[in-house]
């Protein structure tokens, strides 16, 4: 009787197999084989795997000692718990806020400053103008959240994302456009815009309900709306209601972001992304809508003229929906996403829309409170507005240039309430080495507290804390420089007493003028935000003198906190039309 003495070999398996006797012993064997087989190969991805695993434990362990090691050599305040910081400013007994915080730490330890979020997060802050100006330029990328703010709403899109490489050639094509034919546009449709939101916003003055942050919205939304996708914005029927999704967008777009992972078991979730699709829709419908609308003048215009249709007229659509055959088309199929297959239609329009909207509202508020507060202010503004408007009737961009108390009205504005009371920046994978000596690692996010360099005393002198356009402004002296104003009060009397005219400082020369960022990933809508917002108070001033809803005298005043004025209360205000 044979026995099963064949090697345990996978060829002696197959010698066997065919062999009288042997199939019992055969099959066994095999059995025996593919399972100490099949567990040798399991063992084997177990290793590996485990190696795997330990290695990038080991690399997150030595870039989190390595962390730690060059967090310790930046000056700050001694981190109080393995938790950090974070409990010191927020939700604490004191009621201090981050920037309360990080203005007494840098007091205490100088223009460089770190906190520790956690065990994991160093945060550095940046004072001292020079330095804020190299690190602005040194570090490049955003933190993820603020692409995921995007991405999450809108879809994928280069236009927001944290890495500047990806970023870089369309800001670059972004910043041509914005700062060319927009302008212009800006400067042309700025009196319908104004026509447009009174309209929208008679019936609620009439009910003494009217303030000024409802009023900034309407402007910010209808001037950036026609500004960006052409004046057939302001008769589109569905301009109300895409007002409305785009601030319900806003109001959640950075809680849901904060997840780490899509919370799909929160019902609030899945509305939001109903009311980001809608905004999709909505969108869409409006480019269609526009290139329709432009097909069909065009073919008009053709027809009665017998050349093509001149674009620039007042009738075009704008830089994302003029012509089919004109070099915006290529800009539209650009901000569309058809050179990159990853990213959503439209994804780019609305990321623009949702972030000058909110940045723009907020100027316009600060300046109507303005307005509405120094009484003398509006009425030297519209002196200038008036004289302006007598050398040349007619409304040209170079007119707006000459109106500098207006400019210099929204440059201390802009000055005393930026975007965010932080500049966040950071370098994703280069340690940065500052002039001071000192090395922020990478991964750091670097903050500037925009509100405390653009409140010090020392970069903008003793009255940093107040409301002075004339900071901005100097007077001109024949054979000599212009000399800077630095007070408000009695300045306008000896200017007029002099006979001399205003001469416009660059606020950009002022390392500390930071409103709009600066360095590599400032903001590309500077120019036009502040002309457009310019343009659009040109035409309001002109037209109607604001003043306070009568009764409300009495009410609250915004108060100064942090040298700004906060957001509440808002002042209720109506619009009284210039008989003159």
């Amino acid at each position: 009787m044979k026995s099963c003495e064949a090697p345990y070999t996978l060829l002696g398996f197959l010698l066997q197999k065919d062999q009288p006797g042997s199939r019992t012993c055969s099959v066994e064997e095999g059995f025996h084989f593919f399972r100490d087989y099949a567990i040798r190969v399991i063992n084997i991805l177990l290793w590996v795997s485990l190696i795997l695993v330990t290695g990038l434990l080991l690399r997150k362990v030595t870039r989190l000692l390595r962390l730690w090691e060059k967090g310790r050599k930046i000056p700050g305040p001694p981190c109080p718990s393995f938790y950090g910081h974070v409990k010191l400013f927020s939700g604490g007994k004191s009621g201090e806020t981050l920037t309360d915080f990080l203005s007494k730490s840098h007091e205490q330890y100088g223009s460089i400053v770190r906190l520790w979020l956690g065990p994991t997060q160093l945060l550095v802050s940046v004072k001292d103008p020079s330095i804020i100006k190299e690190v602005l330029v040194k570090a490049e990328d955003r933190l993820p959240l603020t692409g995921r703010v995007f991405r999450l709403a809108f879809g994928y899109s280069n236009l927001f994302v944290p890495s500047f490489e990806k970023v870089r050639k369309r800001r670059e094509s972004l910043a041509i456009q914005l700062n060319g034919r927009l302008i212009e546009r800006a400067n042309a449709i700025s009196s319908k815009v104004v026509d447009f939101v009174m309209q929208k916003i008679d019936p609620v003055m009439s009910k003494g309900i009217l303030d000024c942050r409802s009023v900034s919205q309407h402007m910010a939304f209808s001037i950036l709306g026609a500004t960006l996708l052409g004046d057939g914005f302001l008769s589109w029927s569905n301009a109300t209601v895409y007002e409305e999704l785009l601030m319900m967008i806003a109001k959640d777009a950075s809680l849901w972001a904060s997840y780490k992972v899509p919370p799909f078991w929160k019902r609030g979730f899945w509305r939001y992304q109903i009311l980001c699709k809608r905004l999709k829709c909505l969108t869409q419908d409006f480019i269609r809508h526009c290139r329709q609308n432009y097909k069909l003048f065009s073919l008009m215009d053709r027809n009665s003229h017998g050349a093509t249709a001149t674009v620039g007229r007042d009738t075009a659509f704008g830089v994302f929906c003029t012509g089919l055959d004109m070099e915006d088309e290529s800009l539209l199929d650009e901000f569309n996403g058809h050179n990159d297959a990853k990213e959503e239609p439209c994804g780019n329009i609305m990321g623009v829309m949702f972030h000058g909207c909110l940045t723009t509202a907020g100027l316009i508020s600060d300046i109507l409170t303005r307005l509405v507060m120094h009484p003398e202010l509006q009425e030297k503004i519209y002196s200038e507005i008036v004289m302006v408007k007598k050398r040349s009737p007619k409304s040209e961009l170079e007119d707006v240039y000459k109106m500098y108390f207006l400019l210099a009205t929204v440059y201390e504005s802009a000055r005393l309430l930026p975007a965010g009371p932080l500049l966040k920046r950071c370098s994703l994978k280069h340690d940065l080495n500052l002039q001071e000596g000192i090395a922020i690692p990478a991964g750091a996010i670097m903050v500037v507290p925009v509100q405390l360099v653009q409140m010090d005393g020392s970069n903008w002198g003793s009255d940093a804390n107040q409301f002075n356009p004339y900071r901005f402004l100097s007077k001109a002296e024949q054979g000599s420089d212009s000399v800077p104003l630095s007070s408000f009060a009695g300045v306008e009397e000896k200017l007029n007493a002099a006979n001399s005219p205003f001469v416009l400082n660059d606020p950009n020369a002022n390392s500390a003028f930071l409103p709009f960022g600066s360095g590599t990933r400032a903001c590309v809508g500077q120019k036009i935000a502040i002309l457009g917002i310019m343009m659009l108070f040109a035409s309001l001033l002109e037209q109607y003198e604001i003043k306070l809803q009568p009764g409300s005298e009495n009410d609250a005043e915004p108060m100064m906190k942090n040298c700004v004025l906060p957001l509440l209360p808002s002042p209720k205000i109506i619009f009284v039309r210039r008989n003159d």
